[in-house]
């Protein structure tokens, strides 16, 4: 019996191909790169590089004074300007043992409160467009434009409001202000069952995203990930409820945390709508709260010089995104010594060395949309 082996050439060799998805993709939200590792059209494993937009914050934070450095702090995620600055201004508070006024107080969680709108409008948006429709970002920017009126009515900035100041806020709401910040949040409110039909409720969306993508909750807590895209995955931590800051604890009734289990595509998507409809409802309550209030102060009087006791204290919020963490640090001086910056895309961002690996690469954008990251918050 003879046998005979015949040769194939290269066919019979598997080989892997690496793919760069950006730093300048559509879909990568600004300069990310993915390197891929392809097995086909299966990824086989994934790597995020960053750093393309690092700028250095939190080595400029240690040359600006308390002031100074708001400005620093509320551009890394500029869809979040008004949250990140809160971050800030509440470390160096405990620092000084610093009282704010109440009014400060609830002005504060209000326009938190309309940031973090305006933060979840633009994913709302975007999303949806880097599957293929493109008509709920003209509905999300058509509602972000009549909320961002309000914030530029306020604080006179579209995107960085520095408005907070150490102590309370620039200056007390404008003359009838209330009243419009109330009709804008009313209207948006009114429109936005449009995403619940236009895009949860279109089949191709749903088969886009549906059990695609599933982030466990082990993964979540192993990588630090946090914000709606933890809770998409069952885990159920929000800090405005779990540990309160600013009028949060006055808010518990009012206040209602989206939860899904899947962990999928989808269910990032229903958790990001369902905190944006409590969000407004949390704005109406602080909008009556407000009115409520007698006239009073909405900041403290600062010396000319600004001086942080020597210590260290660290603050914590919920950003739209997730948990943004300030590690601050002081030697006596008007300058921090070290401030830390935890941002959530940073950490959020890393779970897809898990996530991608055994998805197609036909999957891979609907994954990336879904993780709502902003870039210039994982590379501060």
């Amino acid at each position: 019996m003879t046998e005979t082996t015949v040769g194939i050439g290269g066919a019979a060799e598997g080989t892997d191909m690496v793919l760069n998805i950006g730093p300048q993709h559509p879909s990568t939200h600004g300069v990310l790169r993915l390197r891929l590792i392809l097995d086909g059209e299966r990824i086989s494993h994934a790597e995020p590089v960053i750093g393309y937009m690092h700028r250095g914050a939190e080595k400029l934070f240690e040359a600006r004074d308390y002031r100074q450095i708001i400005m620093l702090a509320n551009r890394h995620d500029w869809l979040s300007a008004f949250s990140n600055e809160l971050g800030v201004v509440i470390a160096v508070e405990r620092m000084l043992g610093m009282e704010v006024p109440e009014r400060a107080v609830w002005t504060r969680t209000l326009l938190a409160e309309l940031n973090r709108v305006l933060n979840h409008l633009m994913f709302l948006g975007s999303y949806p467009l880097e599957l293929g429709g493109i008509t709920p970002v003209f509905y999300a920017f058509r509602e972000r434009e009549e909320l961002q009126n309000i914030l530029e009515e306020v604080s006179g900035g579209r995107m960085h409001y520095m408005f907070n100041r150490v102590g309370g806020l620039k200056e007390d709401l404008p003359n009838g202000w209330l009243g419009r910040a109330r009709e804008a949040v009313a209207d948006v409110r009114s429109r936005m069952d449009v995403f619940d039909r236009l895009v949860l409720g279109n089949e191709i969306f749903r088969g886009r995203t549906r059990g695609v993508g599933v982030l466990t909750p082990q993964t979540v807590h192993a990588y630090g990930v946090s914000g709606p895209i933890a809770r998409a995955s069952g885990v159920d931590f929000d800090l405005r409820r779990d540990e309160p800051y600013l009028a949060y604890g006055e808010l518990q009734d009012t206040l209602n945390v989206a939860t899904r289990t899947e962990g999928d595509c989808l269910a990032r998507f229903e958790c990001l709508l369902e905190q944006t409809h409590n969000s407004l409802d949390l704005a109406d309550a602080c909008l009556d709260r407000i009115a409520e209030l007698p006239p009073g102060p909405i900041n403290q009087r600062l010396p000319k010089v600004l001086k942080a006791p020597e210590g260290h204290t660290y603050a914590w919020t919920e950003n739209p995104l997730g948990i943004n963490g300030y590690y601050l640090v002081s030697k006596g001086d008007k300058t921090p010594y070290r401030l830390k910056l935890r941002s959530a895309s940073y950490n959020n961002i890393q779970a897809l060395t898990e996530l991608l690996p055994g998805t197609l690469v036909a999957d891979m954008v609907a994954i990336l949309g879904s993780m709502f990251f902003v870039v210039g918050d994982i590379d501060k």
